[in-house]
């Protein structure tokens, strides 16, 4: 296929950046412990310096992947996929997950919400970025809101973004990994006298599974 009919494919959606799929357990937030195939779509300019997958940024390190063959290697494993990034919204979704539902397959995102929301969800997980702030049909849409606690102004910027969800969404305050030490106890703190909030762990890196 020729270069020029491979970015059209792009895109379309019809193709995406896969940069890895895998079998493993939802670590976080709401459907923690639940069995997941998660499907990471390289790309990303949000630019989070804390970013544990910082390979993804560059879309143009994985290989652009037809969305037929990712869906059938999904549907072989789990009834829930994860799509991850980098930031999915980045891309056109919707030829991916209406594949995925056409095989009757839960379709969750993990996302910031930067770009224009695209695709047909089950599940929104919108974890907001201070460099790039999400769209306003994110934060209306979105049934769990994950900040990423970092440092003490970020509960200031968590309670600003509570405000911009819609009323049902479910609020979670999770620990930056290498400053679990020193904010774990400070959210603990947190959610008790703001429980409207919860805690969510990265209980994969505890368990040692991707």
């Amino acid at each position: 296929m020729e270069k020029s009919e491979v970015l059209a494919l792009v895109d379309q959606g019809e193709m995406l950046p896969l940069m890895e799929e895998f079998y493993t357990i939802q670590g976080e937030g709401y459907h923690k412990g639940t069995a997941a195939y998660f499907i990471r779509v390289g790309g990303c300019d949000v630019g989070c310096h804390w970013c544990d997958v910082k390979e993804s940024w560059n879309a143009a390190t994985h290989p652009p992947t037809h969305v037929d063959h990712i869906v059938d290697n999904a549907a072989k494993y789990s009834d829930t996929i994860v799509i991850t990034g980098g930031e999915p919204l980045t891309w056109d979704m919707e030829p991916l997950t209406s594949r995925l539902k056409s095989r009757g397959l839960k379709t969750h995102i993990e996302t910031s919400g930067a770009y224009p929301l695209t695709g047909q969800w089950d599940w929104i997980c919108l974890s907001p970025k201070k460099m790039k702030l999400p769209k306003d049909e994110v934060y209306r849409n979105a049934h769990e809101l994950k900040v990423i606690i970092y440092n003490h102004h970020d509960f200031k910027f968590a309670e600003e973004q509570a405000a911009k969800v819609n009323k049902d969404c479910i609020l979670y305050m999770q620990p930056e990994w290498s400053k679990r030490d020193k904010m774990i106890p400070e959210i603990v703190d947190y959610v008790m006298k703001h429980p409207k909030w919860k805690v969510s762990l990265q209980t994969h890196k505890y368990l040692n599974i991707p």
